[in-house]
C-alpha cells in the first residue's frame, strides 16, 4: 500500500494518452537524430540508443565525448545542454537563436529541420 501517490503518478505518466504522446515525441527526436548522425558521418542507429546518442551528439558538437558526463550534474546539465545545442547549430551553419529554441527547447522540431533540411555539417 503506497500512501504517497508515487505509484499513481507513474501509472498516469506511463499509460494511456500521456505515454503515447511521450512515445511520439521520442520517435520524432530519434528520426531527426538519425539523419543528423548520418550527415555528421556516424551510423544513424546510434540515435536510438539512449545514452550513446548523447555521447555522440556531444562529439558531433565538437567536444570530447567524455563531457557528456556533465549531463549527470544538476543545473550544470542545463547550461551544458545549451552549449551543446549552440555548438551543434554552429556546426550545421545555424545561428544562436535557432540553436537555442529549436535544438534545446523544441528538439523534436530542430533535429528534423537539421536532418531533413539543406544544412551541411562542417567540422570547422
Amino acid at each position: 500500500m503506497d500512501t504517497n501517490g508515487i505509484s499513481d503518478l507513474y501509472a498516469s505518466i506511463f499509460s494511456g494518452t500521456t505515454g503515447l504522446i511521450v512515445l511520439v515525441f521520442y520517435i520524432l527526436v530519434a528520426i531527426g537524430l538519425w539523419k543528423v548522425f548520418t550527415k555528421a558521418g556516424y551510423p544513424g542507429i546510434l540515435a536510438i540508443i539512449p545514452i550513446v546518442n548523447v555521447v555522440f551528439l556531444v562529439k558531433i558538437a565538437g567536444m570530447s565525448g567524455w563531457l557528456a558526463l556533465l549531463y549527470l550534474i544538476p543545473l550544470v546539465n542545463i547550461v551544458f545542454g545549451i552549449i551543446v545545442a549552440i555548438k551543434l547549430g554552429e556546426r550545421f551553419g545555424k545561428g544562436g537563436l535557432f540553436s537555442f529554441f529549436l535544438l534545446f527547447v523544441f528538439p523534436y522540431i530542430g533535429y528534423l529541420i537539421l536532418g531533413f533540411g539543406d544544412a551541411r555539417y562542417s567540422r570547422v
